[in-house]
């Protein structure tokens, strides 16, 4: 199993529609609008990295609203 934070920026407005439309995708664990650089961090998990990526780029990132999305993996040193 493979998680990652997503970090997400938002329009001016929209980090609460955002952030409640991603807390539905499957494998989203949760999804918070908050303040700063970033407008809504999501926590996620897939079976692969390669799962993890298409859901970024197929489902999250076609979300209404937002404008950049960062990806952190989290590791297990």
């Amino acid at each position: 199993m493979v998680q990652a934070y997503i970090l997400i920026q938002t329009e001016v407005g929209k980090a609460s529609i955002v952030a409640d439309t991603i807390s539905k995708i499957p494998g989203v664990i949760q999804a918070e609008d908050v303040t700063g650089p970033y407008d809504v961090i999501v926590r996620a998990q897939a079976d692969t990295v390669d799962e993890l990526g298409r859901m970024v780029v197929a489902k999250v990132q076609q979300v209404d609203g937002i404008t950049r999305t960062l990806t952190c993996p989290v590791v297990h040193l």
